[in-house]
Parts: C-alpha cells; sequence; structure tokens
C-alpha cells in the first residue's frame, strides 16, 4: 500500500446511494471510486488500486454475489463487504461463508461503514500476516492465525496475559461467555479469537450489532419468520440463529436488547430451540452464543432494563477488558507494534517512536481506547519522514482534536477562558461570533462526555444526526 487514504470502491446501481457515500467517506479521509454495475466495478479495479470494495447485493446484469466470486476466482485479493436490503440478509450471510468480509443491512448510517470499512482492511492485513505464521506452523495454522490477532491488539500487561490464557481455557467449550468492556477495547477481537480457538473453527462466525438494527425488525432477523407471517413476508426467511448452526453466533451490543426480546432470546437459549415468527414448529439450534456490552448489566438489571436470569444465563464465562488507561504498560508496546507494522505496509520508513511521543501516549486518555491508538498511529507513520516518528507527526481524530504541540505539559488542551470561574470555557464572548460560540459548546460537551456522541446530543439538546452535521461542519 501507499502512503494515501484508504481507497473505496463503492458498487451500487443506486445513484443518490453511491453520491451520498462518496460524499460522507471523502469527509472521513477516504479515496472514493463509484461504479453503478458489477462490470463497471470489475473495469475500475482492473485500472485502479483499492483497498475495500462495498457492493450492493441486488443489481441489474451482474450481481453482488456475482461479484464476489470473480473477486475470489480472478480480482484482487481484497476485503468486500456486501450491502443488502432487509430481505436480503439471508443471502448476505451466505455471501459472508463464500468469503465476504462483512455485511450492512439497509438502511445504514455511513459512520457504521466507516467503522466496518476500517474494520475488514485491519483485519485482511493482520490475516496476511498470519498466512506466514500459518505456513511455518502447518497443522497449527488455526491457533497461529488467532494468536497473532490477539497479539497485536490485546497487549502484553498483566490483565491481558490473564484474559488470553481465559480464552484459551474457555474457547474448547461451548459455554456462552460475555464479554465487557468499553468501545475500542477489542471486544469483537475477543468474540473471533473464542470462535477461531474453538471446536466449531469450521462453522461460521456470524456477528449482529442489536443496537444498529431498527427494534422491529430485530426479532425476524434473530429468529426468522415463515410465509405470511407478516405484511410483506412473502416466503420464508430462516434467521441468524439458525444461519450460525455448527458455528457462533456473536450478540454485540446485547445491552441494547428489548425487553421482551430478551424473554424469547432467554427461552431460546434454555430449550436450545425456536419458533420462527409465524411458525409452530420448534426448531433445534446449534450455535454457540457469545455476547458483547459497553453498558453495566449489574446496574440495568437493578433499574428493570434487563432481565436477571437472562443476564445469570449470558454470563456463564465473563471477561472482561479494561480500558487501555488503566494498562498503560500497553501503549509503548501497542504503539511499536502498530508503528512497525503500518512502516511496513505502507512502504514507510518509520520504525520507532521518539521518547517525546511516547510520554505524550502515556499522558493521553484514549478515550477511544485500542481503535483510537491503532488509527492515531497509521496517520501519524502516514505523516511522518525519516526513521522516527516525532510529535509534531501525531493528532487525534477524536474530541480531543488538537495535536500534542499544543498541549501543555503533555495534558489535554484547556479550553479558550476556561477557569475555576468560568467552567463552561465560554469565556471572552465579546467579539466572538455566533459559529465561534457554538463550535466551543460542542467541543466542550464532547470533552465532557469522553467523546460519547449520543450523551453529548442528549446534553446539547438536539438529535444525533444534528450533532455528527456539527461535528463535520465545525471539524470537530
Amino acid at each position: 500500500m501507499s502512503d494515501t487514504p484508504l481507497t473505496v470502491l463503492v458498487i451500487d446501481d443506486e445513484r443518490n446511494l453511491r453520491e451520498s457515500l462518496k460524499l460522507y467517506l471523502e469527509g472521513e479521509d477516504f479515496r472514493v471510486l463509484l461504479a453503478p454495475t458489477g462490470e463497471a466495478g470489475k473495469d475500475v479495479l482492473e485500472k485502479e488500486r483499492c483497498d475495500v470494495v462495498v457492493v450492493d447485493l441486488k443489481m441489474p446484469g451482474m450481481s453482488g454475489l456475482d461479484f464476489l466470486h470473480w473477486m475470489k476466482e480472478s480480482g484482487p485479493a481484497i476485503p468486500l463487504i456486501m450491502m443488502s436490503a432487509h430481505g436480503d440478509i439471508q443471502d448476505a450471510v451466505e455471501a459472508m461463508k463464500g468469503g465476504a468480509a462483512d455485511y450492512l443491512v439497509k438502511p445504514f448510517h455511513p459512520e457504521e461503514l466507516v467503522v466496518r470499512l476500517r474494520r475488514v482492511v485491519s483485519d485482511a492485513r493482520l490475516i496476511s500476516r498470519a498466512q506466514v505464521v500459518e505456513a511455518v506452523h502447518r497443522g497449527t495454522g488455526k491457533k497461529a492465525n488467532g494468536k497473532e490477532h490477539d497479539e497485536v491488539w490485546l497487549g502484553e500487561s498483566p490483565p491481558m496475559k490473564t484474559l488470553r490464557a481465559l480464552i484459551d481455557k474457555v474457547a474448547p467449550t461451548d459455554s456462552t461467555v460475555l464479554i465487557t468492556g468499553e468501545s475500542g477495547t477489542g471486544k469483537e477481537v475477543v468474540a473471533r479469537s473464542i470462535h477461531r480457538l474453538s471446536k466449531r473453527s469450521d462453522g461460521p462466525f456470524v456477528p449482529i450489532n442489536l443496537g444498529g438494527i431498527p427494534e422491529n425488525l430485530l426479532e425476524s432477523e434473530l429468529f426468522g419468520y415463515e410465509k405470511g407471517a407478516f405484511t410483506g413476508a412473502e416466503g420464508r426467511k430462516v434467521g441468524l440463529f439458525e444461519l450460525a448452526s455448527g458455528g457462533t453466533l456473536f450478540l454485540d451490543e446485547i445491552g441494547d436488547m428489548p425487553l421482551h426480546l430478551q424473554v424469547k432470546l432467554l427461552r431460546v437459549l434454555q430449550d436450545r430451540k425456536l419458533i420462527r415468527l409465524g411458525g409452530s414448529r420448534p426448531i433445534p439450534i446449534d450455535v454457540r452464543i457469545v455476547a458483547a456490552t459497553n453498558k453495566n448489566l449489574e446496574e440495568a438489571v437493578r433499574e428493570g432494563q434487563f432481565r436477571e436470569d437472562l443476564y445469570y444465563r449470558l454470563a456463564v464465562i465473563r471477561l472482561h477488558i479494561p480500558p487501555l488507561r488503566e494498562r498503560k504498560e500497553d501503549i509503548p508496546v501497542l504503539a511499536q507494534r502498530f508503528t512497525e507494522r503500518f512502516a511496513r505496509e505502507l512502504g514507510r520508513y518509520p520504525r520507532r517512536l521518539s521518547a517525546e511521543v511516547l510520554q505524550f501516549l502515556d499522558r493521553y486518555p484514549f478515550p477511544g481506547n485500542v481503535r483510537e491508538l491503532e488509527n492515531a498511529i497509521e496517520r501519524a507513520v502516514i505523516l511522518s519522514e525519516g526513521e522516527e516518528i516525532k510529535i509534531e507527526d501525531f493528532s487525534f481524530a477524536g474530541p480531543w482534536q488538537a495535536s500534542p504541540p499544543a498541549f501543555s505539559g503533555m495534558e489535554p488542551p484547556a479550553a479558550v477562558g476556561e477557569s475555576p470561574q468560568n467552567p463552561s470555557g465560554l469565556g471572552g464572548l465579546e467579539g466572538r461570533s455566533l459559529q465561534e460560540l457554538e463550535r466551543e459548546a460542542i467541543r466542550l460537551a464532547l470533552l465532557r462526555n469522553g467523546g460519547h456522541r449520543e450523551k453529548t446530543a442528549q446534553e446539547l439538546g438536539i438529535t444525533r444526526r444534528t450533532l455528527l452535521n456539527k461535528i463535520r461542519e465545525y471539524g470537530l
């Protein structure tokens, strides 16, 4: 790869969707190429270097599945994300079995696509390295692959060594696992590691973000439905529980599951059977459940927002990933690994971090945890010159939104006009435009809420979409 932003090829016959995704992704520092058909997408890939492809499942002529098959047979070895409408999700999961890296169900917020894009490209890089390990350790390649992935993200501190040892013990069993930890700590990394090291590793790993699917669609996605179950149910649809048969179903953001569906999930976990919507016949399931959350489920149980019996059923084995700020000894180790990896993959010179950078990283709170560190290192490698990454090469895309040289004493910057007498940080109103004041208010709210956009929007009394638009408008 070169020292340019990630290049994404978007293939969809809907022009408005193509153009809107291009506009959003370019605002997130992606280079975006567009194609209206699968055949046009092939032409683009024959002429342009791309890092990842996003393709619609149903298109006139060459479908998304046809394009995936062409990619696997004669196209470039890059990850592909499949987009599908709600009714096509079974085909999308089949596409994942056929080699797609991920899938998104329409409609989705472009921010979710950004997260998926960065993850699948990162995973593809890790897999390409792990294949070398697998070639050396033929016969234990599956375990080597998982170990490689863990070492990059999970660190070497005592709590993370303990976590890896627990993963090794838990993986061979069929026990239900609950993974807790803040966003960006690597909960899905742990879930995938458990699957890879399990006796189910040859089966599918099916992830679903329970907070990312509308409540009225979630039940049918999980449990499926029979023809005529509701208006528009023109045929039988198999749910994710059945599609994950013989493998692992990863229920991400389990704390966002509606209470009425928690009852049904509990019954499925107890009986190992499900009944599709509109059906009457119990269907046996053979699937391991791994769930994850960044919420305090014990508190949710006390507040009546999460069923106590379901909590204990899910938390047979509980694995907690501590935030990066609580295991600072991992920061230099992970930072150096990311530096070496991106330097090699991007064809850049820097191989080490300066002492000043390491000092800054030790003080930085990392609200986005390991994911934020990884992204920051990648940007620094791209921007740096020479063999050492210096402090001026560093910047963070998160709510701190300042480069290290602007920090005083290597701490996060104080807000303009902020003082004990003026904790809002909006002092010196004279001579400042309304836009300047609005930008500062949003920046400070993001700081107070640790970068959490939902909480920030609630505090400011605006919708999350309005907040995202303001963040882009003001470059926050």
